[in-house]
């Protein structure tokens, strides 16, 4: 029987990486679907100018539900989602560094936080050109004053609908490479590592911590999933709150165009005082508490579905 409160972590070696990827892609694609309104609402907060358009997190969702339809919810999304390939490259950077840390260090923290930050340096690579079309495209409706591109209104001879989503994505890219050039697309390259690379290396430690400490105050017979499922929200509302001021700098670099980092934070103090800190805050934690449920037991899920067949039954959760 295993000792309460040693949560059993299943390493790469442990994994079938045939069932792991596979399985991966699904798992990836529903959570970013979940979760994006939340992700859009969390932009749109972020980039207006004190509460010229949204009072909150709740008063954004109404307005753009009742003038902008589910669709206003979803702005950007089928962009977003080749963030799929990020996604796969980050969980297997996080395994692949874990597992070499090990090596030099037997501490689950430090491994968890050289493994997520570099997990997150690889995927950020890959990430922020989709993010800065994505947040432009998230912008459009009731934000559109508040970005330097718009979609372009073209309508059909024979019908009023609106152009599709990868014309619209089109559009945005064209705008942005004309504009800016390929550094463009890496506009806020440097604040999005500022804010994702302590975040994921802040997170996977301290879901491990209070997974443990859970565990060492539920009843014996609790299954770990559950521990860790509350684990994650906690770890990620922890995480959130240490780096939402550089978050905020960044959806303004990406997308108003700025080029100084130092630049935007000053000038956000100035217009906006203390305040700033928090701007978006409430939606990120909303929005990151169902994202953490959904990643921390779908990927641990995910790994328990990929044991390797030998290993199935020496595991026992």
């Amino acid at each position: 029987m295993q000792q309460k409160g040693a949560i059993q972590i299943i390493e790469w070696e442990d994994l079938d990486k045939r069932k792991f990827y596979s399985l991966g892609v699904f798992m990836t694609l529903t959570t970013r679907a979940t979760v994006y309104p939340a992700s859009l609402i969390r932009t749109r907060l972020q980039l207006q100018k004190g509460k010229a358009l949204y009072s909150g997190t709740f008063d954004a969702f109404f307005k753009i539900l009742r003038t902008e339809g589910v669709r206003g919810l979803y702005r950007g999304f089928m962009v977003n989602t080749f963030n799929l390939v990020s996604g796969q490259a980050y969980i297997t950077t996080y395994e692949l560094v874990r597992k070499y840390v090990s090596h030099y260090s037997p501490s689950n923290t430090v491994k968890s936080v050289v493994a997520g930050g570099a997990a997150s340096l690889v995927a950020q690579t890959i990430t922020v050109p989709i993010d800065v079309v994505s947040q432009h495209l998230m912008m459009q409706g009731q934000g559109e004053h508040l970005t330097r591109f718009k979609v372009k209104p073209k309508m059909m001879l024979t019908t009023a609908k609106r152009k599709p989503s990868f014309g619209q994505t089109r559009d945005i890219t064209v705008q942005i490479f004309a504009a800016d050039g390929f550094r463009g697309f890496y506009r806020g390259y440097v604040a999005s590592l500022l804010t994702y690379i302590p975040n994921s290396a802040v997170w996977w430690p301290f879901y491990h911590y209070y997974a443990e400490k859970l565990s060492l105050l539920a009843p014996s017979g609790c299954p770990h999933l559950i521990l860790q499922a509350v684990a994650g929200p906690m770890a990620a509302a922890t995480a959130s709150t240490i780096t939402n001021p550089m978050d905020v700098v960044r959806a303004r670099v990406q997308v108003e165009g700025r080029s100084s980092v130092t630049e935007t934070f000053k000038q956000l103090l100035a217009e906006e005082g203390i305040w700033m800190m928090t701007k978006g805050l409430s939606a990120r934690i909303i929005s990151s508490t169902p994202t953490s449920v959904l990643i921390v037991v779908g990927y641990e899920t995910l790994k328990r579905l990929s044991l390797r067949s030998e290993l199935i039954e020496t595991r026992h959760w």
